[in-house]
């Protein structure tokens, strides 16, 4: 069939009028209702009862995709090229109140598909079985990555024989430690995002993909984050803490140049939560309730994901989505630049987009999915909080039991939102189409489609396509509805996409870099500024020169971008445009973090921590910093990242504790064991869990980073030291009172005094 100039004229006039009616359509959430269900029953309801439950906005209503008995326990999904969803589920997951069995491996991935292409998955199929507790996917081609609990192995499999199992198993990553953290403090993520690197939350680490292998490269510091990690059409990455009880976190710069976040970066009252239904199980207790017994503050954000897709409202567009399972709730953020920093604001006022009065609903991921819908990953499960938590001194014990809600196990579903203006988009055939192809939907409209072209023509590694890709920079080719090319203008995403494939294939140039620094849009000329630091260590490099005369760039994000970089050069003019551009823009935060940053070449935090270490042998100082990594993954989320505790206090501050003038023993079985009761004439809402599941070494790693930063000074504590009190205290089940450990100190020192 022939197209026309006046047909695709037509096209575009109906898409861009489409547009404007489905924006003008959109409504707000539905008032939180006066009335909330304070009494919910926790009986399990059916997917259709249960959806009955949630409120949405007018014109948005869910569809289910997939439910038990199918999956169970579902924790996270992912489509392959071809639209084929893989379905972690966590099976062993709180299977009663005391999480037994948790680590058997009894889980696995489900792989669903639609054979007939009517947009339903019809067929289902174990994909891959016996596994302890999956954690994180990333679809490679006809392959896929997966990552266990507890390992930071990562293994590739594939369905060779076409039976929808794995029959491949490949190890793409070999690290043989293992990971002793909570698996709630463990990272996630896996997200191969726009600079073609492969990011994960908690460690400081990302990957690249490279000749069938992902090659580890090291961080400055942890990425921060738990559970769930995106990234918008221009690759800014967000994070979220549960623990922290911070939503939204480390947003405003790649993780590359370290964790960043501002007090005022989430919007005043961000971080209370509007749910409607009461939340007796939560683990901060009563100091998280209102009166009125709903929760007043995110405790278990996660799941987040930006929205790319386009078969919703225009307006949903690059809106921050963040699950809060404790409230069962879904939060709609608009994400907004004010002066070069990153906003996130509720899209609403005391109301949620989603929020449900289920009290076994759990969403705990969201994504955009091929079809241009958003996707939900509701785990209904009875129980949301690790057994660490859910022990019988904890607050949220009774709760449970009174609920009974350790009772509501293996069920799960997926949920795909839909507005009744648009129409879901079709099923991919990526994995069968040509590489030029794939280059045409650099163009699509669906961030998902982009994001998974880029992916492949950079694994397929085929440099014919590089021709192609200038067209689209130098603005001679874009994309319409099934891959028909016209001579018009590219968008910015296109040329930005086309721009990152570039450096994916090795293609990339000084002259492709020189000719993106001229760009319209700015976020085009920022990716030019990040791709030129690869050669900023050139002391002659012309690319410096470049960067020179984009320091007075009109956009204070490219502004900044530049300082960010200027790091990666060693030439003497280096620093002292760093100190010019801090002088120009001395009002901007972030302009003086990014400048700060670039002179240390380094976090702060850590420039302090390796003046607190001199002296120390290097056993001892490779010690101090694995515990550094440690804390921040874990103990961060309470006691504060710079040990000063979080503001909801839900720990005591760790800066100056007289903890750490005493006996080492007193800290070690702090760990081991755990801590309860008022501490220095505070309440808390909970106990301090016990960490005896850690190995002597961790241990002794964090209690000696703790013991030589925030102002405290105390020799280092070594793994001997931790096993000896383990073995003297094995038969303790309970928690220390600081009152049983002062007799304890008092018993160590006569001890001590008998053996001179």
């Amino acid at each position: 069939m022939k197209i026309t100039s006046q047909f695709l004229i037509l096209c575009c006039l109906f898409v861009m009028y489409t547009g404007c009616i489905n924006q003008i359509n959109e409504v707000d959430a539905p008032a939180r209702p006066d009335k909330i269900d304070f009494n919910p029953s926790s009986a399990m309801l059916s997917p259709e009862e249960s959806m009955s439950k949630i409120s949405l906005p007018k014109g948005y209503h869910l569809e289910l995709v997939a439910s038990e008995p199918i999956i169970q326990e579902p924790v996270a999904i992912v489509w392959d090229g071809n639209g084929r969803m893989y379905i972690a589920e966590m099976r062993s997951y709180m299977q009663d109140i005391m999480g037994t069995g948790e680590r058997l491996p009894t889980c696995r991935i489900t792989r669903l598909e639609d054979t007939d292409g009517d947009g339903k998955m019809d067929k289902h199929s174990v994909y891959i079985d016996s596994l302890v507790l999956p954690r994180m996917m990333l679809p490679l081609d006809d392959r896929l990555l997966v990552n266990e609990t507890y390992s930071y192995n990562i293994l590739s499999y594939r369905d060779k024989n076409g039976d929808g199992k794995a029959d491949e198993k490949v190890l793409v990553y070999k690290n043989d430690n293992t990971d002793d953290a909570n698996l709630e403090h463990q990272k996630t993520g896996l997200v191969w995002n726009l600079d073609n690197w492969i990011y994960v939350t908690s460690n400081p680490i990302r990957y690249r993909y490279k000749n069938g292998m992902l090659q580890s490269d090291s961080l400055i510091g942890s990425t921060g984050g738990q559970w769930g990690l995106t990234h918008d059409n221009y690759g800014r990455m967000f994070f979220s803490s549960a623990g922290g009880e911070k939503a939204a976190v480390n947003f405003q710069e790649n993780p590359v140049y370290g964790e960043l976040d501002f007090k005022d970066q989430r919007d005043e009252n961000f971080d209370e939560v509007w749910p409607i239904v009461a939340t007796p199980d939560v683990q901060g207790g009563q100091a998280r309730l209102r009166i009125d017994s709903t929760l007043n503050h995110f405790t278990a954000s996660c799941g987040q994901s930006i929205f790319r897709g386009d078969r919703l409202p225009a307006s949903m567009q690059g809106d921050l989505f963040i699950c809060e399972p404790v409230g069962r709730l879904i939060r709609r953020a608009k994400v907004i630049n004010r002066d070069g920093m990153t906003i996130v604001k509720n899209a609403y006022e005391k109301r949620e987009f989603l929020a449900s009065t289920d009290m076994n609903f759990r969403p705990i991921n969201t994504y955009t999915g091929p079809d241009g819908c958003l996707y939900i990953v509701d785990m209904y499960h009875g129980i949301i909080q690790e057994s660490a938590w859910t022990q019988p001194d904890s607050y949220i014990y009774p709760q449970i039991k009174r609920k009974k809600l350790d009772e509501n196990l293996n069920r799960g579903r997926i949920y795909r939102l839909v507005h009744d203006n648009f129409k879901p988009g079709p099923t991919p055939k990526l994995l069968d189409a040509t590489n030029e192809e794939l280059v045409g939907y650099l163009s699509h409209p669906n961030g998902w489609w982009r994001d998974n072209a880029q992916k492949l023509l950079v694994i397929r590694g085929d440099k014919s396509v590089v021709p192609s890709l200038h067209k689209i920079l130098t603005n001679e080719h874009a994309w319409i509805d099934n891959l028909t090319f016209w001579k018009t203008k590219p968008n910015a995403l296109s040329r930005l996409h086309a721009l990152w494939t570039l450096e994916g294939l090795n293609a990339i140039n000084k002259e492709v870099i020189i000719a993106a620094s001229t760009d319209e849009d700015p976020e085009i000329r920022k990716a030019a500024i990040r791709l030129s630091e690869r050669y900023l260590s050139e002391y002659n490099s012309s690319l410096l020169s470049m960067i020179t005369g984009m320091k007075s760039d009109k956009d204070i994000g490219v502004r900044i971008q530049v300082a960010l970089s200027l790091r990666y050069s060693n030439h003497r003019s280096a620093p002292i445009l760093l100190k010019e551009m801090l002088l120009k823009d001395s009002s901007n935060k972030f302009m003086a973090k990014a400048v700060s940053r670039s002179l240390l070449k380094a976090d702060e935090s850590l420039v302090e921590l390796r003046k607190s270490t001199e002296g120390m042998s290097v056993k001892d100082k490779d010690l101090v910093f694995e515990g550094a990594n440690n804390f921040r993954q874990l103990c961060a989320t309470c006691h504060g990242i710079d040990g000063k505790g979080v503001p909801s206090k839900l720990a005591p501050p760790l800066a100056g504790s007289a903890r750490f003038q005493g006996d080492k023993s007193v800290l070690i079985n702090i760990l081991l064991h755990g801590l309860k009761g008022p501490i220095d004439n505070m309440k808390y809402p909970d106990v301090m869990p016990a960490q005896n599941e850690h190995t002597d070494i961790y241990i002794a790693s964090v209690l000696s980073y703790v013991g030589n930063s925030f102002g405290n000074k105390m020799p280092v504590i070594h793994s001997g030291e931790v096993k000896e009190i383990r073995e003297k205290t094995v038969d303790r089940k309970t928690s220390w009172t600081l009152h049983e450990l002062s007799d304890w100190e008092k018993e160590m020192k006569k001890e001590k005094e008998g053996k001179k």
